[in-house]
């Protein structure tokens, strides 16, 4: 079993950890020399993208998985290979495209699912509503076998609240009815290992936890973890952000998961942020977090 995952970032990574142990072979695609070196260090074989030629890694491999971003130019991959990956497609037993769920838009804090018209409200999310339909197109013409994972906000090792909450840069955002579904690392890695052991090409899986909640209450939870005061709460409003991040507000919604439990019968580790973060303190410290009255 082969796998080629173009864009080798912090999703392709959890699965590679996964699937590594069961004897796969695995190449990432990375732009940078120094990360190459950190690929290789973890039993990835790395190839320099752009820059090299991907479509021998093409012929060989059996699944794709695609975590690169769109831009104004398109879909990278997509641009630099479509010939390859259409000779390719009746030898390869799954591809995975990872999307996001700012492709829904904004839905006032409402429940969305997989067959919610797309309606982004953000020039990221067109750009990944134009991806998906690019490779819904390739997949028509060419029967590759493709499967597509819109995924809530990421976080998992190194990328969670509990450093900006010690060093007190944390801040408890508030915008009233906002609120976010979100996903462990891990549990994404779960969730397209389980999509390649029961591949069902054109499916499209949202995949985020069984919680939505507002972003405050998880700053504030992380606090209460920590043993330490919550960060006070600063209006939306008046609160300096990048434009990136005051993006994210721009959508509210609550995305159902019940198609990975019923389809690909996936049992997430983390099902809810609380769940995620008591596992990150202890990754973190060893220590078990106080339990809950």
């Amino acid at each position: 079993m082969r796998l080629l995952s173009f864009g080798h970032g912090y999703s392709a990574r959890a699965l590679a950890r996964q699937l590594l142990p069961a004897g796969w072979e695995i190449t990432g695609t990375t732009r940078r020399a120094e990360k190459a070196e950190e690929i290789r260090s973890e039993g990835v074989t790395p190839l320099l993208w752009p820059g090299t030629d991907p479509a021998p890694e093409i012929v060989r491999a059996t699944h794709i998985l695609v975590s690169a971003a769109p831009d104004e130019a398109g879909d990278p991959v997509l641009g630099a290979c479509r010939d390859a990956l259409s000779s390719a497609a009746p030898h390869l037993d799954w591809v995975g495209y990872l999307s996001t769920t700012g492709v829904y838009g904004d839905h006032g804090g409402g429940w969305i699912d997989e067959e919610t018209p797309l309606a982004p409200s953000t020039r990221r999310g067109e750009q990944r509503v134009a991806a998906e339909a690019a490779w819904r197109a390739l997949a028509a013409e060419s029967g590759l076998p493709l499967h597509i994972f819109r995924l809530a906000g990421i976080y998992g090792p190194g990328r969670g609240p509990f450093a900006k909450v010690r060093n007190g840069t944390a801040r408890r955002i508030v915008k009233p009815g906002q609120v976010f579904s979100r996903i462990h690392v891990d549990d994404i890695a779960r969730v397209l290992v389980a999509s390649i052991a029961r591949p069902r090409p054109g499916a499209v899986y949202n995949v985020c936890d069984d919680d939505p909640a507002p972003p405050q209450d998880v700053i504030a939870h992380a606090a209460d973890l920590l043993g330490v005061a919550r960060p006070p709460e600063v209006a939306f409003e008046d609160a300096e952000m990048s434009p990136m991040a005051r993006s994210f507000y721009a959508e509210s919604k609550r995305v159902r998961n019940d198609r990975l439990h019923a389809e690909l019968g996936v049992t997430l580790e983390y099902p809810t942020y609380r769940d995620g973060l008591a596992a990150l303190l202890r990754a973190e410290t060893g220590a078990h977090p106080p339990t809950e009255g």
